[in-house]
């Protein structure tokens, strides 16, 4: 099963969750898809044997061939092509690698360059698989190096994937083909605002999910409203208290220092397992 931890915002516990989850399960595999800003193995420590960049595909174009008719600009979208009368100007950044340039092209004047703009890596901590994605400084583009990252799920496994926060293009690429999402947030007006987008966002993809709320305490009961007039399930409720902040400051998963948040996140699976099978 592919469970994908996301949140509408930044800074909810959403790697917390993650890893927590994943250690509490146990011979799973983790992904961490946060490729700007990568953080889940301060907390799994996981050795790092490999390493692989990933490249996406920009064009070079064949100034004996071109004629600078323009028609590769006209159809770029992204703005990552400009033709003047005597060149052809490449924006290797905003280029999507899409391919139109080449199909309008009459004579035939477009081939293909290798760029790097990041690289995976993998390692294990006991018995977690784990690979992250890392993006070079500068680069805009994280969907690439988050589609890369996803042809290693190994489907013969229990699969966490932390996902990037927001709603924008990263976290659609990583929790689509979910089999399940857990929505972390906080009982905040900022909390509710942003559970709110990444609920929509959830639903359009059509994946099953339940929420997860951090830092029960320090606000309102306005998420739990919100969850119980929406029919979302709350999965669990971790408290403010400043043991868990301690621990989280130290790098240490909660789970692995404590044993009754190791059950309570065991049985958050249980219930999403069986969610997904009913």
């Amino acid at each position: 099963m592919i469970i994908s931890v996301a949140s509408g915002k930044g800074g909810t516990g959403k790697t917390t969750v993650a890893t927590n989850l994943a250690l509490s399960i146990g011979k799973a595999q983790f992904i961490d898809c946060d490729v700007e800003e990568p953080n889940a193995n301060i907390f799994l420590k996981a050795k790092i044997k490999e390493h692989e960049d990933v490249s996406v595909s920009i064009p070079e174009m064949d100034k004996e061939k071109c004629d600078y008719c323009g028609k590769c600009s006209e159809f770029c979208v992204y703005n990552a092509l400009a033709v003047v009368p005597s060149d052809v100007l490449v924006f290797p950044e905003l280029c999507h690698s899409c391919g139109g340039c080449e199909l309008v092209c009459p004579k035939d004047a477009v081939s293909w360059n290798e760029r790097i703009i990041g690289r995976l890596e993998h390692g294990q901590v006991e018995d977690i698989d784990f690979y992250h994605g890392l993006l070079n400084v500068g680069e805009m583009q994280a969907v690439p190096v988050i589609k890369a990252l996803k042809r290693k799920v190994d489907k013969s496994k229990n699969v966490i994937i932390d996902v990037p926060p927001g709603t924008s293009c990263p976290v659609i690429e990583s929790i689509s083909g979910s089999d399940y999402c857990i929505l972390v947030t906080e009982p905040t007006p900022f909390g509710l605002h942003d559970l709110k987008l990444a609920v929509e966002v959830t639903r359009h993809l059509n994946i099953p999910f339940g929420v997860i709320i951090n830092r029960d305490g320090i606000g309102d009961r306005k998420v739990e409203r919100y969850c119980k007039n929406e029919n979302i399930p709350v999965l669990l409720k971790i408290p403010e208290r400043r043991k868990i902040a301690h621990l989280y400051s130290k790098g240490i998963i909660l789970a692995s220092e404590v044993y009754e948040w190791h059950e309570m996140f065991g049985l958050v699976f249980n219930r999403i397992q069986e969610e997904v099978k009913a």
